[in-house]
Formats: structure tokens, C-alpha cells, sequence
């Protein structure tokens, strides 16, 4: 369902306003959507407190992964095709491991990938959706869901400008 959403933006020239300001907003209560930075700033993941399971899914990822190549390859060298030769053991699972450590990375970044794709909605010929196209190069941006913001605008622009925003303005974007 396409949805035409109202947002709030708070546009900082620099880290420490913006932290100053985040903080702010998040000790009144105010609920912020999303901040977007040049780079990663600690204090703000740390705030969102939006907390992931990918690190959990690439374990069970590895696990799969590891499993099924082992399993293939015992498969493949004992079951399916063995080679009867010079006294060689059936399992020669030494010869096993260097492929298995390396097909199992493969497997485990593959799927993260996939997963976090999917999570995030990201796919090829997707249209971005830029908020301010500053917040790649050198601002940093505050965004609000006006519709869930917590308190009046004028409240949270006074705040912001009073932290050291250079701008604060409406902007209205059509989500999926």
C-alpha cells in the first residue's frame, strides 16, 4: 500500500550538535524515526536502540553451511563415487577441511547478504528513497514521522534550533 507520509527534518552541520540535539529530542521523549550521518556515529546507534539478529542468523547460516558441504563432499568421495586407490581410505576427511572453511564463508556472507536484503526491503531497481541528498556528503539529518513524533512541531523545531540546527523543514515522502 503506498502511503503518503509527513516527516520532519533537522539538518546539523556538525557531529557534536547533533548528538547534543538527538539526546535532547530523546530525553523529552520525542520518537525519531531514523538518523542519517556521513558516517557512523556511536552515540546514535547506541540511542535508536535498534537492536539485530544477523549476527545469530549467520551462525545457523555457518552451521547449514558447514553441515551440507561436509555432507556433500562425504557424499561425493565415499558414497557416490569411491575411488578405490593405493590404500586410500574411504573418508579422507583431512582433505575435507580447507574446501569446508572456505565454502562455509562463502555460504555464511551469500545468505547475510540475502537476508539483510530482504530485511531491508533493498533490491536491484529499487528507487531510493533519498530524504536530503546533504546527508551523503557533509550534513547530518534528523528525521521525524510527524504523525508520531511524541510532541508539537514547534516544540521539537525550537529544540532543534536551539541545539544547533541550520535548518529545520517539512518534507513529505511516498513510502511503499
Amino acid at each position: 500500500m503506498i502511503m503518503n507520509k509527513k516527516y520532519l527534518v533537522g539538518v546539523f552541520n556538525d557531529e557534536h550538535t547533533l548528538i547534543d540535539a538527538f539526546e535532547k529530542a530523546l530525553e523529552k521523549g520525542v520518537v525519531i524515526e531514523e538518523v542519517y550521518t556521513p558516517y557512523p556515529i556511536h552515540e546514535i546507534l547506541h540511542g535508536m536502540k535498534n537492536k539485530t539478529n544477523i549476527t545469530t542468523a549467520a551462525f545457523f547460516f555457518g552451521l547449514f553451511g558447514v553441515t551440507a558441504i561436509i555432507g556433500g563432499m562425504y557424499y561425493a568421495a565415499v558414497i557416490d563415487w569411491p575411488l578405490h586407490f593405493g590404500g586410500k581410505p574411504f573418508n579422507t576427511f583431512p582433505s575435507f577441511i580447507v574446501v569446508s572453511i572456505v565454502a562455509t564463508i562463502l555460504t555464511i556472507t551469500l545468505l547475510t547478504l540475502f537476508t539483510f536484503s530482504v530485511r531491508s526491503k533493498i533490491f536491484p531497481g529499487k528507487k531510493a528513497d533519498i530524504i536530503d541528498i546533504r546527508a551523503t556528503d557533509d550534513k547530518f539529518i534528523i528525521l521525524l514521522d510527524q504523525d508520531k513524533m511524541g510532541i508539537k512541531k514547534p516544540e521539537i523545531t525550537q529544540l532543534f534550533e536551539l541545539h544547533g540546527a541550520s535548518e529545520v523543514y517539512e518534507k513529505d515522502a511516498i513510502t511503499n
